[in-house]
């Protein structure tokens, strides 16, 4: 995924920490500026004991299941503060702000997070839209918006936000990851999709399109829905119409669940079904009935900590217990839980490995990570990031869902080249 846009990144980047480096100001009131080799960088949200920093995310509303995410986080941050004072000698406060999925609450909250809290770093917006709503506020701002929740491919490819980065696989990843799939297991397979009309949807659509371009894989079917659509079985009336032989399911929770639901009811209609990454917790599954979602595919890239082959594995179990005693009532098994805790190591070790305690070193750590490993990612994936390359992930594996839960299958698939 180094195309020339993504190699642009560094050059672009390089401009503007030759500006600041040496004489940032502080815009924001209310901090300090960073002295000796970090003199004029912005240390708003820090001190020599704190750091403060925010996130918003929808913990109400249609995408609602992503509120166990912030979950996730805090346990990590609290079990941090508590056990093994903070980070770099700092505590962690952590602020979390619901803006419902609404891209004009996401702007609120982030404005009040950056303007009134005054923390030091915007870390985690939730979302396509929510993120794209407030990306150019926090770049004018040079505010860190730092491991944003979502794949979608501008937060790595994009030349003109240097202050933005992503963390989880792209979308771009994970569409070239199941068109890899599908040519493998059905190399002429006729394939129905169901798509969010956003960057979401439309950017694994693409990236699958590109991915069996040339091949004997054929898309025969495509509906799309709006995230304020009360349900989406009439579009998946018009997909079993196809009778194809995949039914790729690009949807957020809500609708993916309907999803799995419509294709289970559908007994003349039988294909591979295979669910973005987003949607695949026990929380979208459980309430369709796991007998009906045996066999669907999907894609990972954290351990999984109801998989047997994980059950003495020393990450995981100290996951499990500071969980259990940080968050009681969460559920370890949650991929969004767990995502929460391994996204909030990475923030701890981006920081830590900053040269300056300061937005910008913040900022320059994240886009200079060296295969820096993560407890609760899959064995052979780490963070790694430099010029030219702003994706910290780039692998995943494969899964299919089997009895009670998520089963790995084939090796980790690597997509950057």
């Amino acid at each position: 995924m180094r195309t020339k846009a993504i190699r642009l990144i560094s050059l672009a980047a390089a401009v503007l920490f030759a500006t600041t480096a040496c004489g940032g100001r502080d815009e924001d009131g209310g901090g300090t500026v960073g002295q000796g080799d970090c003199q004029g960088q912005q240390t708003t949200g820090i001190t020599d004991t704190s750091i403060k920093i925010g996130g918003a995310y929808p913990l109400s509303g249609p995408a609602s299941a992503y509120a166990e995410l912030p979950k996730g986080i805090r346990a990590y941050f609290d079990y941090i503060n508590a056990e093994k004072g903070g980070i770099d000698g700092r505590k962690v406060e952590y602020l979390v702000r619901d803006d419902g999925y609404q891209p004009p609450k996401t702007v609120e909250e982030v404005r009040r997070l950056v303007e009134q809290d005054q923390v030091f770093a915007v870390f985690q917006t939730l979302g396509t839209p929510t993120s794209s709503a407030v990306w150019d506020y926090l770049n004018q701002r040079q505010v860190p918006q730092i491991f944003v929740a979502g794949g979608a491919t501008q937060w790595g490819a994009d030349t003109a936000h240097p202050w933005t980065i992503g963390w989880q696989p792209s979308y771009l990843a994970e569409g070239r990851v199941f068109a890899q799939y599908v040519r493998q297991q059905k190399p002429d397979a006729k394939v129905a999709v169901l798509y969010q009309n956003d960057d979401f949807g439309k950017d694994l659509l693409s990236s699958f399109n590109k991915g069996v371009a040339g091949s004997g894989v054929s898309i025969v079917a495509e509906q799309s829905y709006e995230v304020t659509d009360p349900t989406v079985e009439p579009q998946l009336r018009n997909l079993a119409n196809s009778k194809a032989d995949v039914l790729l399911n690009f949807a957020t929770p809500k609708f993916a669940a309907q999803t799995l639901a419509a294709d289970a009811r559908n007994i003349d209609w039988n294909p591979i079904h295979i669910l973005t990454v987003v949607s695949n917790p026990m929380t979208t599954l459980k309430p369709v009935g796991l007998d009906n979602v045996q066999g669907i595919v999907s894609a990972a890239f954290l351990k999984d900590p109801a998989d047997p082959q994980f059950a003495n594995d020393s990450a995981v179990r100290l996951y499990r217990d500071k969980l259990a005693q940080y968050a009681p009532g969460a559920d370890p098994t949650n991929q969004y839980t767990t995502s929460g805790w391994a996204v909030a190591e990475s923030f701890h070790k981006t920081f830590e490995a900053a040269k300056c305690k300061t937005r910008e070193g913040l900022r320059d750590s994240a886009r200079a990570l060296n295969d820096v490993s993560i407890d609760l990612l899959l064995p052979g994936i780490t963070l790694k990031t430099g010029p030219g390359d702003a994706f910290p992930m780039e692998a995943m594996r494969i899964q299919k869902f089997e009895g009670d839960r998520w089963v790995l299958n084939g090796d980790v698939i690597r997509t950057n080249n």
